[in-house]
């Protein structure tokens, strides 16, 4: 299987944490929030697969372009 990095297109703050490493997610399923200039930026799945690993905590800052999950597709 191959790995897709999800990557954060804005850079702000991680808001909330929607999965977990371990759970089934479908292309289009929101993996978290950020928060940019009081808005809600949604990181999706960009296919079906299994998350392996989250890389960022809630509260933590997040820059354009950082990798915020890992899926197993």
């Amino acid at each position: 299987m191959a790995k897709l990095e999800a990557k954060s297109e804005v850079s702000g703050f991680i808001w909330k944490i929607e999965t977990t490493p371990g759970q089934r997610v479908a292309k289009g399923d929101t993996l978290l929030l950020i928060e940019s200039m009081k808005m809600e930026i949604p990181v999706v799945a960009e296919a079906d697969g299994v998350v392996v690993a989250i890389a960022v905590e809630e509260g933590g800052a997040v820059d354009e372009g950082n990798t915020v999950a890992v899926l197993e597709v």
